[in-house]
């Protein structure tokens, strides 16, 4: 297939294009690169892609010349209508995977417009570009922060979430809305993964795996929020990728539970949450130290406790398998060679 994988220099855009390839596929890459967290891990991950920085920046003018066979890269924001739907125009793409988007729960409350920019008004884009191009799958990130402070566990996608607790999360679920839209009215097959605390090689160093694990390697207190009564379900990078291949080429139709609309969402976790406490331990088993622990009470946006119903989802054949300690291991592994 031909797939356009946005937030391509992300962490799980980078870790499934690497997947794509691997399988034989064409990919093309988008990302904005933006300063969120630091570019140089970004520009990285696109070097073990094939792509140099100073060709990220030549795809700033994008040509159909400039585009190659295998793997390319577009440095674009997906807010950009016009280039967007001249990718799409010259390409020709067979599904599209958008990964896309201004992350961070906390980030949203000081910087709320770059949430409706990138996660409303540039999912919208994406929506019209699959509606005009005959896109045979659109597979988009939703998030587990959707179900905000629900009660019920595990966390099931037939469960209300109309009660978003950040604005990241309101952005994920007028995603779902805006898809289901698309779905009914084109006849696009759309899916939703909400995604649930994902960890590994190359991960985000705003998230909690690598903040520990910098803070604790350099002897540094780490921050423990509502004093530790919290769980999450922490899902390996792996799992994740094998996750959405198996969803990507299964995609939504009128033989469903919702016979009218080619549409899906589903949740792509591990299953089985982990308390922070046994989670903090295994780093430092990894690391060989100790954590030094300052406690805080919650923070503004944040949920005690995250679980996934993921039995839809197996019955297409998905199965975790990596456990916490392994997979905070290999990450371990990746971030002492990474920074040496």
């Amino acid at each position: 297939m031909k797939v356009l994988v946005t937030g391509a220099a992300g962490f799980i855009g980078f870790h499934l294009c690497k997947k794509l390839l691997y399988d034989g596929h064409e990919v093309v890459g988008l990302d904005n690169i933006n300063s969120y967290y630091e570019v140089d891990l970004k520009y990285d991950r696109l070097k073990e892609l094939g792509i140099s920085q100073s060709d990220s920046q030549v795809f700033n003018e994008l040509t159909e010349a400039s585009l190659k066979k295998g793997f390319s890269f577009v440095r674009m924001h997906l807010e950009d209508r016009e280039n967007v739907s001249k990718l799409f125009e010259i390409q020709g793409f067979d599904v599209v995977c958008n990964l896309a988007a201004q992350a961070g729960v906390r980030y949203s409350l000081e910087n709320p417009e770059a949430y409706i920019d990138s996660n409303v008004v540039g999912f919208l884009n994406i929506l019209e570009c699959c509606r005009h191009n005959n896109i045979k799958h659109l597979l988009y990130a939703s998030s587990s922060s959707v179900y905000g402070e629900n009660d019920k566990i595990p966390f099931s996608v037939t469960d209300n979430v109309d009660h978003p607790i950040s604005l990241y999360a309101a952005t994920k679920k007028s995603n779902e809305l805006m898809a289901y839209t698309y779905s009914h009215l084109y006849n696009i097959p759309t899916t939703g993964l909400r995604f649930f605390t994902v960890y590994g090689p190359w991960g985000r160093p705003d998230m909690a795996l690598f903040l520990f694990t910098r803070a604790i390697d350099k002897d540094e207190p780490i921050k423990v929020f509502n004093h530790g009564n919290m769980s999450r379900d922490f899902t390996y990078i792996d799992d994740i990728i094998k996750g959405i291949q198996i969803v990507l080429n299964n995609p939504p139709d009128r033989t469903g539970e919702n016979k009218s609309v080619p549409y899906r969402l589903s949740n792509i976790g591990n299953g089985s949450p982990e308390s922070l406490g046994d989670f903090i331990a295994a780093i430092e088993v990894s690391l060989g130290r100790t954590a030094k622990k300052e406690f805080f009470p919650m923070q503004p946006g944040d949920v005690p406790r995250t679980w996934a119903d993921v039995s839809e989802l197996e019955k297409m054949g998905y199965k975790s398998k990596v456990k916490i300690k392994e997979g905070v291991q290999k990450f371990i592994d990746w971030y002492q060679y990474y920074y040496k």
